[in-house]
């Protein structure tokens, strides 16, 4: 008898939790290059115009080319597979870095470099956008909050570590930063995993256009608000060290309560696991806006950072709720397109921030945060009221019809009772 043949070699698939490691790992690697731009472009700035401020050039074209790329890119990639699409991005993103960290080595133009650093944000939103719909194929939506939560959790940690991987290697050599930039920057393109279920929309999907509802709207406006809070704090802070007689060193102190609370909120966003409820969205908005009028108003240290660490501890619970609440307002086909809008709606924050403080003094730009934070509030109390009452009167409306469908049944049982007493 000859022996049974050996059963074909099945190729290995990976397990749905190491698959969903490797995306936490892109994620929180995929934000290295912008989180460390600010110190690394500085760096490279100096030796090529002798002055550090040249860096501020070269991340303002990122930003802007994030901001007109978002969209469009976004758009075209409902053509492709998500995962192949978001690493032809990185792929992109990380040839634009080489072109910096080579530019610069060679001591080229400051234009040239800052053309490196425009077309290295161009792709930001779109990846951005991408990385952040894949993960509705990795887990259920009951697991959505959890996992939005340790996403949070690690872009903050990632935006409090790449500033000093990028300041300890610029000491050495600013190349030394660049290349930092472009090594972690490209470690999504190994880590992504592949995932045969997220295939390409439709011809239909495809051609259909996001419509931007009023809802979508409102959340998009509140990323943008949330984000101008953030950075009228971090980009202002070395100001407000100064203002209260400190060292220009010590304004690390306030980013430096802004990101520890954040983890903590990232921390227990991902204990928590549930989507908030309205009221403490609510809440969350008065925190912020009651955090920056603090440190807009407070002038002291100690108030200054209190408004900090509130506005930190709201920051990812925050963030979290406008991903699920977008994410939940599309479908599947539109949603690398709306995160790349938050991811847009994110940057014009910052912008506006900035200009206000270059523009501006200190104390004004955090005259117009607060304002734009009330107004937030407001319109979104009211419309969380509006749907309240809504709600409620359709439960109203609802049990009376049903009072009046049991009063009706019981008025039949008593007619059909007489009945058959007066026929006995």
């Amino acid at each position: 008898m000859t022996a049974p043949a050996p059963a074909p070699a099945t190729p290995a698939i990976a397990r749905p939790e190491s698959r969903l490691l490797r995306w936490f790992g892109s994620y929180g690697t995929f934000a290295v290059p912008q989180a460390a731009a600010p110190i690394a472009f500085s760096l490279i700035a100096l030796p090529l115009t002798g002055s550090a401020s040249a860096g501020a050039a070269m991340m303002l074209a990122m930003t802007i080319a994030q901001v007109l790329g978002a969209v469009p890119l976004s758009r075209l990639g409902r053509r492709f597979a998500p995962v192949p699409f978001v690493r032809a991005l990185i792929g992109l993103r990380t040839l634009a870095l080489i072109a910096i960290a080579v530019l610069a080595g060679l001591g080229a133009p400051l234009a040239l470099v800052v053309a490196g650093a425009a077309l290295a944000g161009l792709v930001n939103g779109a990846a951005y956008g991408t990385l952040r719909a894949v993960l509705n194929h990795l887990v259920p939506a009951s697991r959505l909050p959890r996992s939005l939560g340790i996403a949070a959790t690690l872009n903050e940690v990632t935006f409090v570590a790449s500033p000093v991987i990028a300041a300890a290697l610029g000491g050495i050599s600013p190349q030394l930063a660049a290349w930092a930039m472009v090594v972690l920057g490209a470690a999504p393109l190994l880590l992504l995993p592949s995932i045969p279920s997220a295939t390409a929309p439709g011809p239909e999907q495809r051609g259909s256009a996001l419509r931007l509802s009023p809802m979508i709207v409102l959340w998009l406006v509140c990323g943008g608000a949330s984000a101008a809070s953030i950075a009228a704090i971090e980009i202002g802070a070395v100001s407000l060290a100064v203002s209260f007689g400190m060292p220009a060193a010590w304004g690390a102190l306030f980013p430096v309560a802004i990101c520890v609370t954040s983890v903590a909120g990232g921390v227990w966003v991902s204990i928590h696991n549930r989507e908030p409820r309205r009221r403490t969205v609510l809440v969350w908005l008065g925190v912020t806006a009651l955090g920056v009028a603090i440190v807009g108003f407070g002038h002291s240290v100690a108030a200054t950072i209190i408004g900090a660490l509130l506005v930190g501890a709201v920051l990812a619970p925050l963030a979290t709720y406008y991903s699920l609440v977008l994410d939940r307002l599309v479908a599947p086909e539109h949603r690398a397109e709306v995160f790349a809008l938050l991811r847009t709606a994110n940057a014009l924050g910052i912008i506006t921030s900035s200009a206000l403080i270059s523009l501006v003094s200190l104390q004004a730009t955090f005259t117009v945060v607060i304002a734009v934070m009330a107004v937030v509030l407001a319109v979104t109390g009211a419309v969380f009221t509006s749907g309240w009452v809504k709600a409620r009167r359709r439960r109203l409306a609802r049990e009376a019809a049903e009072a009046r469908a049991h009063g009706e049944a019981a008025d039949t049982m008593d007619q059909q009772k007489g009945a058959s007493s007066g026929t006995r």
